[in-house]
């Protein structure tokens, strides 16, 4: 018996032997045919859902309350792809990038309606700063400017500007922005102007699109009605209105463009090794320096409101009729700045966007600083802390740190905004008694001067410690000022600077000069003299009061006394 065990195993053996050399033999020569595979153990991940899902907490569990949020929000509230399988790794990883997007989709909305919420704050500064017989008019400008510039950016604006800029990872990609005109030059390829997204129709209607639109609507819009301001109590209703539909479709978006829809600014950095290209964290140059050189384009057409300057050139004060509006209007505006500045990372999760807290900190101590600076030079050389100069050294310091918010230190903005506050001081008064021209709130040295400063101040003070995803404007690496040892930095900022001056100035007075011809910009001397609310808007911003005589110089009618 033991024997046949015995030849029994052998031939098992002998058998397995020869099977195993066939197969071998057979895997050498030929390919074997296939074979169904066996259906997969499942993994640990796929049984951990299981068990997590086995755990979840129980509809009778919920019933009861859940006051310590200890039950809400479990692996229950993930959706299932095939509800008979369960819940499966993919579908928790798309749950995990949809809450990523989603997120950030919150946070640029909710930061877009404080940037919105500004135009409240530019409506009170600017009719604060103008006499109360122009109230109604200047309120209504900074009223009907967002529906101007809205209508305007939504038909082409947009397109122009973000058309070509595919490719953000905070806000899903942004894909059907995918058309940048390009030109060829010195062997590189520079963008120059999109080509998608205009009506927000066909690819465009996408949710990522419609977040990004209103994000940039909001900020165009804060351009446009800087112009408002320097241009207040003279400045044709009619007029205003097609100035900014233009500014809103042409002259804003082009720049935008350059510096953040992927064009040619953008590429300084990637075409000529200039830094990280030009760099605008938030828009000190893109939206400040935009509005205001566009200011003071329309300024100088326009002309000084009568009795602003002497026959000898010297100038007269014009005071404002309510000096808390004016600061209540500032700190609505420093208010919307958290929006501005933290809300331009576009997004609160990933890509470096915890940054966010570091981003307001340098917005408030800018804005600290800058008031600082305006009201202790104004106390030291004027002899009172002025209450409208501080108001401005604080829009100043905010103006100015715009740009560098997101690649600076706390000691940096707190000096950026420092200078900002004296600067605005200098360029008031430059602007008045070199310039000649007349900027009933300052808006010109508030925007145009301290967004240029903004720009100027990262390719100084960008301190290399930012990483948003790694790389900026296409280059790896963080930007790097000339402080911290990248001089190039600071050549693609004046690039940048240059084009502000030489374009943007340029475009948006051979356009208002257009206007000038066709509809002409400033009211009459009567007109402007009775004031215009009446002759206007056809009803007094405060028909119930009781006004002052006007000193005589303000009330003389011939040209003669409406410029130097």
């Amino acid at each position: 018996m033991m024997r046949m065990r015995t030849r029994c195993l052998c031939a098992c053996l002998l058998a397995l032997g020869l099977m195993t050399g066939g197969l071998a033999h057979a895997q050498s020569s030929a390919p074997a045919p296939a074979s169904t595979p066996a259906a997969a153990p499942p993994s640990a991940s796929a049984a951990e859902l299981k068990d997590a899902a086995a755990k979840a907490p129980a509809t009778a569990d919920l019933q009861k309350g859940d006051p310590g949020g200890t039950l809400t929000g479990t692996i229950s509230d993930v959706p299932a792809s095939d509800s008979k399988a369960g819940i499966t790794l993919p579908d928790v990883a798309n749950q995990v990038g949809q809450n990523k997007v989603a997120i950030n989709f919150t946070w640029t909305l909710i930061t877009g309606f404080l940037v919105m919420f500004m135009q409240a704050g530019f409506a009170m500064v600017e009719a604060g700063l103008c006499r109360v017989k122009n109230a109604n008019h200047t309120y209504m400008m900074n009223f009907a400017v967002y529906g101007c510039g809205l209508l305007a950016y939504w038909l082409i604006g947009f397109a122009i500007q973000m058309g070509g800029a595919a490719g953000n990872g905070n806000l899903g990609g942004l894909q059907p922005l995918s058309l940048e005109h390009p030109i060829s030059l010195f062997g590189k390829t520079w963008g120059i102007f999109g080509q998608s997204g205009m009506f927000l129709s066909g690819h465009a209607y996408d949710v990522g699109v419609m977040v990004i639109f209103l994000f940039q609507m909001v900020f165009m819009d804060t351009a446009l009605t800087i112009v408002t301001g320097a241009c207040a109590e003279r400045w044709k209703f009619l007029t205003f209105c097609v100035s900014s539909v233009l500014m809103g479709a042409f002259t804003y978006p082009l720049f935008a463009n350059w510096a953040w829809g992927a064009g040619w600014l953008s590429q300084l950095g990637a075409n000529l090794g200039l830094g990280k290209g030009y760099c605008d964290f938030a828009g000190s140059g893109v939206v400040h320096a935009v509005g205001g050189l566009t200011a003071l384009a329309v300024a100088l057409i326009v002309g000084p409101r009568i009795g602003k300057f002497n026959r000898d050139g010297s100038s007269n004060a014009i005071i404002g009729h309510d000096i808390s509006a004016v600061l209540i209007g500032c700190f609505i505006l420093a208010f919307g700045w958290f929006g501005f500045n933290p809300g331009s990372t576009l997004g609160a999760s990933a890509n470096g966007n915890l940054r966010i807290g570091s981003i307001a900190v340098n917005t408030m101590l800018a804005g600290c600083t800058g008031t600082f600076g305006a009201m202790l030079y104004m106390w030291i050389f004027k002899g009172k802390p002025d209450a409208s100069m501080s108001g401005n050294g604080l829009l100043a310091g905010l103006v100015a740190i715009t740009a560098p918010s997101g690649f600076v230190s706390a000691p940096s903005s707190a000096i950026i905004g420092l200078i900002a506050g004296v600067l605005v001081c200098l360029s008031v008064a430059f602007v008045e008694n070199v310039m000649k021209v007349d900027d009933p709130v300052g808006a010109i040295s508030v925007h145009g001067t301290n967004g240029l400063w903004g720009v100027l101040s990262v390719g100084l003070f960008a301190d290399g410690t930012s990483n948003y995803g790694g790389s900026w404007n296409g280059v790896t690496g963080s930007v790097t000022g000339l402080f911290y040892g990248d001089a190039s930095q600071l050549a693609a900022q004046l690039v940048g600077i240059s084009t502000l001056l030489g374009f943007v100035f340029t475009c948006s007075f051979a356009l208002n000069l257009g206007l000038e011809f066709f509809l002409g910009h400033r009211v009459s001397a009567e007109t402007e003299v009775a004031g215009l609310d009446l002759p206007e808007m056809g009803q007094l911003g405060y028909p119930e009061f009781v006004f002052n005589q006007e000193p005589d110089i303000f009330a003389r009618t011939p040209r003669e006394f409406a410029v130097a």
